[in-house]
């Protein structure tokens, strides 16, 4: 038990780490194609490497079974559309040096999880977590009130987006990887009408005659894919609990390289509504500790 535990710990941690890391440093190195034709190709290339995943594991049978269900198709198509925002904006904030406000997004989505999870499952809150929220909302409170223009939008339209898909994704009991390939699959002619528009207009970087440049491309799949497969298999060895404890790795390197590396400006009024962040990110993280 103690062996698959932690080997769920260290698959949980290293997908975090790709997020955090390996997928901001690959998308913001890629982003000078231009953010709109990023998002198509992440878009092709994650519904691409599915096909190939799912015929590799043996799971249309998962498949068919799962779109034979209405209720199965309405949901991953809501789902479906939100991750596609969370995908788009994400992209938009790396391409537009707002790391650090799409790491503020990460920080705030579990404790907008937990509210949500109130709000529509009924599920239960502490004083703790009640705390927790309403610091957040606090933090979010005080950006509005002492500048507009410094309120992170992306931050929030990342984190409501991520916090609405997993709450769609909750109501149905569906294979995540085989969820995300159907998911894909109702974005994919829109990206491929948007790839044709594009290409049609000579706007396109990914070309027949460039065989490195469209392998670096195709990577946007891969790079969506694998830290998924690897955080999941990790929810799966060890709970939701330390796994969601672990996922702050990907906002806090997020943070850290905006700040650090790309050199993002990060004013005092970011600073004081980040550390209402971290105030409730560590109430939340101990509570969560106390009661797993």
């Amino acid at each position: 038990m103690n062996k698959e535990f932690n080997k769920g710990l260290l698959l949980a941690g290293f997908g975090s780490f790709w997020w955090g890391f390996f997928g901001v440093i690959y998308f913001k190195y890629i982003a000078y194609i231009g953010h709109i034709e990023l998002v198509v190709h992440r878009c092709l290339w994650t519904a691409f490497t599915l096909i190939l995943t799912t015929f590799f594991f043996s799971k249309w049978n998962i498949f068919f079974q799962i779109v034979k269900n209405k209720s199965n198709i309405f949901y991953l198509f809501i789902s479906g559309f939100l991750i596609f925002i969370n995908w788009s904006v994400w992209i938009y904030a790396i391409a537009t040096n707002r790391i650090i406000d799409a790491s503020f997004g990460y920080f705030i989505m579990p404790i907008l999880s937990v509210m949500l999870g109130y709000l529509f499952f009924k599920e239960k809150l502490n004083k703790k977590r009640v705390f927790s929220i309403l610091l957040v909302i606090l933090s979010i409170l005080f950006l509005i009130i002492v500048s507009i223009k410094s309120l992170p939008w992306v931050g929030l339209i990342v984190a409501i987006s991520w916090g609405f898909y997993n709450l769609v994704r909750k109501k149905i009991n569906v294979d995540t990887d085989v969820g995300l390939l159907i998911e894909s699959l109702f974005i994919l002619p829109f990206a491929l009408l948007a790839f044709y528009l594009i290409a049609s207009k000579g706007y396109n970087d990914f070309q027949l005659s460039d065989p490195s440049m469209m392998l670096f491309i195709y990577l946007a799949g891969p790079m969506t894919v694998i830290p998924l497969f690897l955080y999941v298999r990790g929810v799966e060895l060890c709970g939701l609990g330390p796994t969601g404890m672990i996922f702050y790795i990907t906002p806090t390197f997020q943070f850290l390289l905006g700040y650090f590396y790309y050199n993002e400006p990060f004013s005092i009024t970011k600073l004081v509504s980040f550390i209402f962040i971290w105030i409730a990110v560590i109430i939340y993280l101990k509570d969560l500790h106390e009661t797993n």
